[in-house]
């Protein structure tokens, strides 16, 4: 699963999935409430199964162009001389 959530939403997604969870053991104590699982769910994993329907991604994820070279890559020069 690849994330397609970003940080705001999955904060929000955690926000209403324990306040949904909280009407089902505190609150009025319905079935309803349980529906708070999919939010906190998708906001931990930061995987949502219905944007990946709708093709929608809202992570940032950094470009290849913009990625650190690999160890093997990376040269030190020695220090200069005074």
């Amino acid at each position: 699963m690849e994330r397609n959530q970003s940080m705001n939403a999955r904060i929000l997604r955690v926000a209403i999935g324990l306040i949904l969870l909280s009407l089902a053991f505190l609150g009025p104590k319905t079935a309803w409430g349980l529906i708070g699982v999919f939010p906190l769910l998708a906001g931990m994993t930061g995987f949502d199964p219905i944007y990946r329907v709708f093709g929608v991604n809202t992570h940032r994820s950094w470009p290849s162009t913009h990625r650190a070279p690999p160890p093997s890559a990376v040269t030190v020069d020695s220090p200069a001389k005074l």
